[in-house]
């Protein structure tokens, strides 16, 4: 299911309390609905428009902007439609309840809305619209639940404005301070408490959020695969093993501008030349331990066409399946990056700008998710696998117990406008997911 396969129509965003604040007592909601709530297409649909880019096709839904706004917005309004009750947390991640969290073990589930930078219509979304169709498909049943349950947006998963990943959920499980992320800064300049500002919150209030995650039971992130495991294995479904270890590493290539027409090749230090071999030894590298290795973003001092550059900052993302192959390959990309500055006359700075261990979720969970797809409506043999994709699931599961169901993916392609997953496979996972929380808070 491509994004423009889900109905036609430029579709529209309805405002109102994306910025509210549920203090206090939170009252139990009616777990009958009193009127019908828009299906997965019409939320498609209307989800679908905002922060599209049309000279790409893709989507720029970054951290604090008005095309998140906008989302924040789309969120509300589908919470009230519900009845459930909406809450922005301390750190600005978007909650939906159905019963009362305060009641402890709740059983969450949700994503992400932010995209990175012209990424596709399905990373992060697709959770976030499947979460609350999967609620809707529980209530058509007439499940009756035992347990709170909640809908999460977490925010600024992606870190395509201020280069850290998933800072919504970070701060909440106190993985990020409030004085590292006050020093988030954009390429516009514009630092992180400035950004939040401008859309209406306080970024002093940010910080560790014990009490709230504490509420937690188990938290379950449905999201399209990122790669073409279920594809090869004909699988529609599958369930997260463990995130890869991974990490980002900004190189800082110092070199001397000069006249790009009049500099012999023999007398210049152009720290372009050491960047170029740095990015061919990170594939080579990658390649001989089994890793991956990526240079995907770059800048350059003073930026011109007939110059030769002073700085070239090159940001290096690694992952591998364990930590020592991982390690393995950072090391020897800048034992290579060293070596050739040197040769170059330009001096090399390496510093890890964020990092993410192994992370195994929580096996019981993880079993518990595989018995009730096996046995359960769906009816789906569903394989288990790794992925090399950070989630927000990665980050919580050292607080709370987390799973993850993945949906097929036809192409392996994200991060792209061509990222995609047909509408059977989407109803698949949606079938699946609502399986999942009946068995987690209807027993």
């Amino acid at each position: 299911m491509r994004p423009e396969e889900l109905g036609g129509g430029s579709g529209s965003v309805v405002g109102g309390g994306s910025g509210s604040v549920v203090g206090g007592g939170i009252p139990a909601p009616s777990t009958e609905l009193t009127t019908t709530p828009p299906d997965f297409p019409t939320m498609w649909r209307e989800l679908r428009p905002v922060g599209r880019y049309s000279g790409t096709g893709g989507y720029r839904r970054f951290a604090w902007t008005g095309a998140d706004a906008e989302c924040r917005a789309w969120f509300a309004e589908q919470a009230r439609r519900r009845g459930l009750v909406h809450e922005v947390d301390r750190n600005g991640n978007q909650w939906a309840w159905l019963g009362d969290p305060a009641q402890g073990d709740a059983v969450v589930t949700g994503s992400h809305l932010d995209s990175v930078p012209d990424g596709g219509a399905f990373d992060g979304p697709l959770g976030v619209v499947s979460a609350f169709a999967a609620l809707d498909e529980l209530r058509a049943r007439g499940a009756r639940f035992t347990k709170p349950v909640g809908i999460v947006n977490f925010g600024d998963e992606e870190g395509a404005r201020f280069g850290l990943a998933c800072v919504g959920s970070r701060l909440s499980a106190g993985q990020l301070t409030a004085a590292q992320a006050h020093r988030l800064t954009g390429a516009d300049g514009v630092t992180l408490p400035r950004a939040m500002e401008a859309a209406g919150y306080d970024p002093d209030a940010i910080g560790p959020d014990p009490e709230r995650l504490g509420r937690i039971g188990a938290f379950v992130e449905l999201h399209v695969e990122q790669g073409r495991a279920l594809d090869l294995t004909g699988d529609r479904l599958g369930v997260a093993s463990a995130i890869w270890p991974h990490g980002r590493w900004r190189f800082d290539f110092r070199g001397e501008a000069n006249h790009a027409g009049t500099t012999r090749l023999a007398d210049r230090r152009d720290p372009m030349l050491s960047y170029a071999e740095t990015v061919l030894a990170a594939r080579q590298r990658a390649r001989l331990a089994g890793a991956v290795a990526t240079f995907g973003k770059i800048s350059v001092e003073p930026n011109g066409v007939n110059a030769v550059p002073s700085l070239v900052r090159g940001w290096l993302d690694s992952r591998a399946a364990d930590q020592a192959t991982l390690d393995t390959v950072v090391t020897g990309v800048e034992e290579a990056a060293r070596a050739y500055a040197e040769a170059h006359g330009v001096r090399l700075d390496v510093v890890r700008e964020s990092f993410t261990p192994v992370v195994e979720f929580d096996h019981a969970l993880r079993d518990e998710l595989a018995r009730i797809l096996g046995g359960g409506t769906a009816e789906l043999t569903v394989p288990v696998l790794g992925t090399g994709a950070g989630h927000d699931a990665g980050i919580l599961s050292g607080t709370v117990p987390t799973a993850m169901l993945f949906v097929r993916n036809p192409t392996g392609v994200s991060h792209s406008p061509a990222e995609y997953a047909t509408e059977d496979d989407c109803v698949a996972g949606v079938t699946a997911l609502a399986d999942v929380l009946e068995g987690l808070a209807c027993r």
